[in-house]
């Protein structure tokens, strides 16, 4: 008996057949690409944590090798979390923060993760700071969808982020008074950064994140 393959039994049984295998591949080609894509969202991580630190352009191998040297300690700051390393932007909105304990060129550092939405999506960063708990020795900022040219600067511009270097992260009052300011609102250059131009919106965001991410390490870093 011949098979009628214009037949609409046929072909929706011959279309089921086809998407359970092609699910099955990717299944299995995402299974097995996983191990390594970890390890390269790890090791993008320990980048960005060294450019805050004013460590930058280092070969895989490199970036592994100091990020070893240089962070002594990555454990989470409350009791009962895993490692801080492998906490997120959900855990930071939980509450559960963490400071990665460095030392540089026998200085002790700290380096705090802080997270916030930009003009199109979430943005991110890691703020070094000096043992005084309250001077910025250095920062990069990441993002997942801002303008190139613009907004995207928070990322692709080492001047604008050589900028925070310095900085006074708490004013006298004991609150954040690290932020990104128009030029021409700029009162407070101790603390205030200028933002990029024509990223008003960018340059908010990164605003609002530091002044959010501060308040709530302010315990931390002053070692109360």
């Amino acid at each position: 008996m011949k098979l009628n393959t214009n037949n609409n039994v046929y072909i929706i049984a011959y279309s089921c057949v086809m998407v359970v295998i092609v699910a099955f591949l990717l299944a299995f080609v995402s299974s097995t690409l996983k191990p390594r894509q970890d390890v390269n969202v790890a090791l993008d991580k320990k980048k960005q944590i060294l450019a805050a630190l004013n460590i930058r352009n280092l070969s895989d191998s490199e970036a592994g090798a100091k990020y070893n040297e240089v962070v002594l300690s990555d454990e989470a700051t409350k009791e009962n979390n895993e490692a801080a390393f492998n906490l997120n932007s959900a855990d930071y909105k939980a509450g559960n923060y963490k400071v990665y304990e460095c030392q540089v060129n026998g200085e002790k550092k700290y380096v705090v993760p802080v997270y916030g939405m930009g003009l199109w999506g979430a943005i991110w960063g890691y703020v070094a700071v000096n043992e005084d708990g309250n001077t910025v020795y250095g920062a990069y900022f990441n993002h997942d969808s801002e303008t190139a040219g613009l907004g995207a600067d928070i990322k692709d511009s080492k001047e604008w982020q050589d900028k925070f270097i310095g900085k006074k992260i708490y004013g006298a009052d004991g609150k954040p008074a690290l932020k990104v300011v128009k030029s021409s609102d700029l009162k407070n250059p101790e603390s205030e950064v200028d933002g990029i131009t024509g990223a008003t919106l960018t340059s908010n965001g990164v605003s609002d994140m530091l002044q959010d991410g501060f308040a709530k390490y302010k315990t931390l870093l002053s070692h109360e």
